[in-house]
């Protein structure tokens, strides 16, 4: 026998549910009830399907249809076809609402911290089918990943996106960026300090072609200084922590991190001119998938909520 070539269109889905319909309920007569059509028209296309498959898939007998050796074994794959377009339509389901899916999330320091773990846990809590990626890197390094598709948003400080087209962004919250180091630091016990007496100090600053970088550059300059000589260019935020609580350097890091650690406490020394605004930078012309929309939306919710508990009451 040559072998039989079931996807020429010959053959059908309803087909399929139809011979397994009279498996199941074991008549023609039952099976049409059970699909809520005419008697002739399944006995029509139990015909129609035979005839593709060139057997017969039934034998009438006193207790009604039982399958043939060649029934049994289309009825058998027939059930896996069905299952499997049933679990297909379950799964794009779930991901048309959020039930599953994977949101790729691209972190910079501010936000990593509070927020993002925050909400993480409350999405993870209302959809766990839902699969969270997380990703540190600079902003420069996440931008052409952004726009390939590779990740879904970006959230930290918010960059300036000037002639970059294809982004937008939102602006979740403000955020100051403080000077930190260990509670027993040395230069703590110096009156009136000042930014130029932790020049000689050693520093952990973030990489060159970040935002925050050029901001603290900035500083240094108006205040007639040179970076420190000292130095370490990291954007880790474990990374960072470690290496300023064992040992007598500075870093430059959100509000929220440093007030999270117990060991770390801030320096008398403002940084009025850096950008405060934590947000996400979103694609402009690609729709978010509904598991980056809903990581966007429990973002937000956990953004108003760390505003409300860091704003002053009177």
């Amino acid at each position: 026998m040559r072998p039989i070539d079931l996807l020429n269109g010959r053959l059908k889905l309803r087909h399929l549910v139809l011979v397994v319909a009279v498996a199941d309920e074991g008549s023609v007569l039952r099976a049409a009830e059970h699909l809520r059509l005419a008697q002739p028209a399944v006995t029509r296309s139990l015909r129609e399907v035979e005839h593709v498959l060139g057997v017969e898939l039934f034998t009438r007998g006193p207790r009604g249809m039982t399958p043939t050796l060649f029934g049994e074994a289309f009825i058998e794959h027939a059930r896996a076809v069905l299952a499997e377009l049933r679990r297909a339509g379950e799964r794009i389901s779930g991901l048309a609402d959020g039930a599953v899916g994977t949101v790729t999330i691209g972190t910079l320091l501010a936000g990593s911290n509070v927020l993002l773990p925050r909400a993480i846990a409350t999405l993870k809590k209302a959809r766990p089918g839902v699969t969270v990626i997380v990703q540190e890197a600079t902003f420069d390094a996440q931008v052409p990943r952004l726009l390939e598709g590779e990740i879904d948003l970006i959230l930290g400080r918010l960059n300036p996106i000037g002639d970059l087209r294809g982004l937008r962004q939102l602006t979740l919250y403000a955020e100051p960026v403080l000077l930190v180091a260990r509670r027993d630091h040395p230069a703590r016990s110096q009156p009136d300090l000042r930014l130029r007496d932790l020049i000689d100090y050693p520093w952990v600053l973030p990489l060159e072609q970040t935002a925050l970088r050029q901001e603290l550059e900035q500083i240094f300059r108006s205040e007639g200084l040179a970076l420190p000589s000292n130095l370490v260019e990291c954007t880790s935020i474990l990374t960072v922590r470690t290496l300023v609580h064992d040992a007598d350097m500075i870093a430059a890091l959100p509000e929220l991190v440093a007030r999270t650690d117990s060991e770390l406490a801030p320096l008398p020394i403002p940084l009025e001119p850096v950008r405060r605004q934590v947000g996400v930078t979103l694609p402009d012309r690609r729709p978010l998938t509904p598991s980056a929309r809903l990581m966007l939306d429990h973002l937000r919710a956990q953004a108003a909520e760390l505003t409300a508990q860091t704003e002053p009451t009177d």
